[in-house]
């Protein structure tokens, strides 16, 4: 010490200089039951069908969904939410097929809460995965009308509570809409049922891998009059005021790595559970990379949601869910 220039009472590094000091002082740790897995469902028995844009992920048919699905529960992830992938014979403006009782995602609800009871099932209420438009509402002379559309989603809402669906996730971005799907919840005696908001959704790019998965892009136009502006920062509070005032159980912000800083915010001014979805683009870039073999993407993608989880999100979308779990595990 009489040979430094100045004097170094403060030694940060004594606390990281073993594997077992570093874990006894950690601040933020990843466990699996941080994750939702999000799947992709098809028609279909024994189906799997790699998703090109995002490898490592596939499209499930129920029965081998069931199987994926048991293997999560096993590694200690808690729930899966769902996304039905349906030809465009099914699609039409006005999404009639998400109401459906023997419909694809009312099927696969019911077989999996039959399997795995304890399995938190969470089911994705926007009309743009069974819309011959594309667009999470209903599209008519080229507007997107908020209040026409409101009385869809509460029916498709009500349609995946029957089939047994835990939590209802409205990733529409409506204004309204949590109130009016907790309305209609509650008059079909579904109380119990949840509602997890995407409350924060940006109009990304990186969604991009996800709308090739569905084939549910816009067929025209883009989502830039209901989806958030990049740009903005402090209108993210006003939707979640609005969507906790409404009756959301928990709110969610969309995407995740870009959007770190409105996590914390929401973090901040809300005592609900915060989700933060890990998008198909975020996956995809870190899954790319690690083919080209620039990083490890075992390391990378376990830093990221780490990441997410440090900023304030309590729940964790992401497509890595299962393979970060066994890591961890």
């Amino acid at each position: 010490m009489d040979d430094l220039p100045f004097p170094m009472p403060d030694r940060p590094r004594r606390n990281r200089r073993s594997a077992a000091m570093r874990a006894l002082v950690r601040e933020t740790r990843l466990h699996p039951s941080d994750f939702v897995w999000p799947v992709f469902v098809v028609e279909g028995e024994g189906e799997r069908q790699p998703v090109e844009a995002m490898p490592g992920v596939e499209r499930y048919s129920i029965d081998v969904l069931v199987e994926e699905a048991r293997a999560a529960f096993d590694l200690g992830i808690p729930a899966v939410a769902l996304f039905p992938a349906l030809t465009d014979d099914l699609k039409d403006p006005l999404a009639t097929e998400s109401t459906r009782p023997d419909g694809l995602l009312q099927r696969a609800v019911r077989r999996l809460k039959l399997a795995l009871p304890e399995m938190l099932v969470i089911t994705d209420v926007a009309m743009d995965p069974y819309s011959s438009d594309g667009h999470d509402g209903l599209l008519r002379d080229g507007q997107i009308l908020n209040d026409e559309t409101l009385p869809i989603l509460a029916a498709m809402a009500v349609a995946q509570a029957e089939a047994g669906a835990d939590m209802v996730a409205p990733s529409d971005m409506m204004d309204g809409r949590v109130g009016y799907l907790r309305d209609a919840l509650d008059d079909a005696g579904h109380e119990q049922v949840g509602i997890l908001s995407y409350a924060v959704k940006y109009a990304s790019a990186l969604y991009g891998p996800f709308r090739r998965a569905l084939d549910s892009a816009p067929r025209g136009g883009d989502k830039k009059t209901y989806q958030m502006d990049p740009a903005n920062r402090a209108e993210a509070m006003r939707e979640v005021d609005a969507d906790v005032r409404e009756g959301a159980d928990m709110v969610m912000v969309k995407p995740a790595l870009a959007y770190l800083d409105v996590i914390a915010d929401v973090r901040q001014a809300v005592d609900l559970p915060v989700a933060a979805y890990h998008v198909s683009g975020e996956y995809a870039m870190v899954k790319a990379a690690a083919e080209k073999g620039w990083l490890d993407a075992d390391a990378v993608m376990a830093e990221c949601l780490l990441s997410i989880k440090r900023a304030g999100a309590t729940v964790i979308f992401t497509y890595a869910a299962r393979e970060v779990a066994a890591t961890l595990s």
